[in-house]
């Protein structure tokens, strides 16, 4: 059976958690990463999620990526070859590491740029990362058992957000802020 989804109260340490990672991947992809930043609930303070740390490392081309896979499984991550998404290449952690999810993706694309948007957004209006704590909350509650289902009924709220988000960013002039590694 696949582990249950559990919703956590925000937890300080992912911000440290998510540097001792981060720094890692500095160290070992150094300028191949052109971007490598905490993203997904873990790095929105105050904000409940499933305790996983989600980390985007943004590469120049994709055509980069057997080398930076090489790279990823010296330090015991793992390629989804199964992953559906091609806007991404998608890691995850070995047995016995910090549950870690990896995206790659290409630096510039939209992808990359909505992550990013995503996340500031809701940095920036507590009132809505109290709504999707909430939503998370409630589609944990329903679909403990059923990680697909719980992360499919999330997207039309992701959606909505990014709706809010998109004329934020039009109404501030929104540009990513610098790397978080």
């Amino acid at each position: 059976m696949r582990e249950p989804v559990v919703i956590m109260p925000f937890d300080v340490n992912w911000r440290s958690e998510f540097a001792e990672i981060g720094g890692s991947l500095r160290r070992a992809l150094a300028d191949r990463a052109m971007r490598i930043d905490h993203i997904g609930s873990t790095s929105i303070a105050g904000l409940d999620a499933k305790p996983v740390i989600d980390v985007q490392v943004s590469v120049r081309a994709f055509a980069d990526v057997e080398e930076i896979s090489a790279t990823l499984a010296g330090l015991g991550y793992v390629l989804r070859a199964d992953n559906p998404d091609l806007t991404k290449r998608y890691y995850r952690e070995s047995e016995g590491m910090r549950r870690t999810h990896l995206h790659v993706r290409e630096h510039g694309s939209v992808s990359e740029q909505l992550a990013l948007l995503f996340r500031d957004y809701i940095r920036a209006h507590a009132h809505e990362a109290k709504r999707y704590a909430a939503i998370k909350h409630s589609l944990a509650k329903s679909h403990r058992h059923e990680r697909d289902r719980y992360v499919a009924e999330k997207d039309p709220y992701i959606w909505d957000i990014l709706r809010s988000a998109s004329k934020w960013s039009q109404q501030t002039g929104w540009r990513p802020g610098a790397s978080d590694m």
